[in-house]
C-alpha cells in the first residue's frame, strides 16, 4: 500500500455498462464518494433502482446495492480527482468532447478500455515516441479533449456482463494492472494502486503498460473480430483447425510489430490460446455486441493494429484480411 498524501475523494465513473459498474461497485465499498455519467436506460435505472452487483453463483447470486450518484450532465458533477473511462471505443469521441467539465488541473483520467488507446505512444515507442495513431483518433479530438498528462492506463483481466441496466453480473477475475504512459512509477500511480486495492482488486503497477496493453489485444485482436463475423464461439474458433492456423498468422504479425516499437512478447500464439481455453466456451465482447446491434471496436484492436505495422514497415497482409472482413460486415450491419 501507499503512504502517499494524494487522495482521491471525488471519483466519476464514465460508462456505467459492465467494466465501469464493477469499478463504481468497489470504489463505493471502500467508501469512496463514487458519482457514474450516464444516460439512456442506464441512468434510468441507476436513478431509480441505484446500481446493483450480482456476484458468486449464477442461480443464487450475491447481491449489493449501491445508491451513487448518477447524472447525464458532467458540469453538475464538477471537476473529480478520478476519471475512470469504461466505455467501448467507439463511444470515445463523444464522450471525450463532454467530459471536458469532469478534469481539473491534476485530475487523473484511468482509462480502462479494451484495445490500443489514443495515448499509446505518449512518453513510449522508440522512433514512434509522440506519434497521433490516425485509426484511434482521426482528427485528434480526443487528445485535445484529453491531455495525455492527466492519463493512466488501465488493463482490465476480468469479465463481467450487463443483465439488465444498472446491474453488473461479475463472472470472473478481480485484476487491474495500472501504468504511467512513461512507464514512470509515480507517486499518483502508487495511489491508484493503493485506491484500487482498497476496493478490493488486484491492481499492479506496470513499469510499461502498453506491453500490457499490447499482449491482452494478441490475444482478443482475432477472436473478437473472426467471432464477430462468423458467429463463432471462443470452442468454434480454436476447434476449426483452418481458421486456428489464420488467427496463428495475425499473431505472429502482431509480434513482429509488437517488437518493433518496443513490447515484445515472447510467446507463441499456441501459448496464448492455451491461456484462451481455459476460460471454457464462451461469447465474445464483439460477438455480443454484433447480436445486440451495437457498433463494434474494430479501429481499437485492429485497424490500430495496422497502422502500427505500417509505421515500424512490418508487412501485414494477414492483419489486412481480418480487418478487411470484418469491417465489411460491420458495415453491412450498419455496426461501423
Amino acid at each position: 500500500m501507499s503512504d502517499s498524501s494524494i487522495t482521491f475523494d471525488a471519483i466519476c465513473i464514465v460508462g456505467a455498462g459492465a467494466i465501469g459498474g464493477w469499478l463504481a461497485a468497489g470504489l463505493a465499498r471502500a467508501g469512496k464518494q463514487v458519482s457514474l455519467l450516464a444516460r439512456g436506460q442506464s441512468l434510468a435505472a441507476l436513478q431509480a433502482n441505484g446500481l446493483q452487483l450480482h456476484s458468486g453463483p449464477a442461480d443464487a447470486p450475491k447481491i449489493q446495492r449501491f445508491d451513487l450518484h448518477a447524472s447525464a450532465d458532467a458540469a453538475s458533477l464538477g471537476p473529480q480527482d478520478l476519471v475512470i473511462i469504461a466505455v467501448k471505443a467507439p463511444a470515445l469521441k463523444a464522450v471525450a468532447q463532454q467530459i471536458g467539465p469532469l478534469i481539473g488541473p491534476h485530475t487523473v483520467v484511468l482509462t480502462a478500455m479494451n484495445g490500443v488507446p489514443w495515448w499509446f505512444l505518449h512518453g513510449f515507442g522508440g522512433d514512434l515516441k509522440g506519434t497521433a495513431l490516425r485509426s484511434v483518433d482521426p482528427d485528434g479530438t480526443i487528445a485535445t479533449a484529453i491531455e495525455a498528462r492527466h492519463v493512466i492506463g488501465g488493463v482490465v483481466h476480468a469479465s463481467c456482463a450487463t443483465p439488465a441496466p444498472g446491474v453488473v453480473r461479475h463472472v470472473m477475475g478481480n485484476r487491474i494492472i495500472v501504468g504511467e504512459p512513461s512507464g514512470e512509477r509515480s507517486e499518483r500511480v502508487q495511489a491508484l494502486s493503493a485506491l484500487l486495492q482498497a476496493g478490493g482488486f488486484e491492481a499492479p503497477v506496470s513499469g510499461q503498460i502498453q506491453h500490457d496493453i499490447w499482449y491482452k489485444l494478441w490475444g482478443n485482436m482475432t477472436m473478437n473480430p473472426i467471432s464477430a463475423f462468423t458467429g463463432g464461439t471462443s470452442t468454434d474458433i480454436m476447434d476449426d483447425e483452418l481458421v486456428l492456423a489464420f488467427s496463428h498468422r495475425i499473431m505472429l504479425e502482431a509480434r513482429a510489430i509488437g517488437a518493433a516499437f518496443g513490447a515484445a512478447i515472447d510467446q507463441e500464439p499456441a501459448d496464448r490460446h492455451v491461456i484462451t481455453r481455459k476460460l471454457g466456451t464462451f461469447k465474445t465482447s464483439m460477438l455480443q455486441d454484433v447480436e445486440a446491434g451495437k457498433p463494434v471496436e474494430l479501429d481499437a484492436l485492429v485497424a490500430s493494429v495496422r497502422e502500427l505495422g505500417q509505421l515500424t514497415g512490418v508487412p501485414t497482409p494477414e492483419i489486412d484480411t481480418l480487418l478487411g472482413l470484418a469491417r465489411l460486415h460491420a458495415r453491412v450491419h450498419g455496426l461501423y
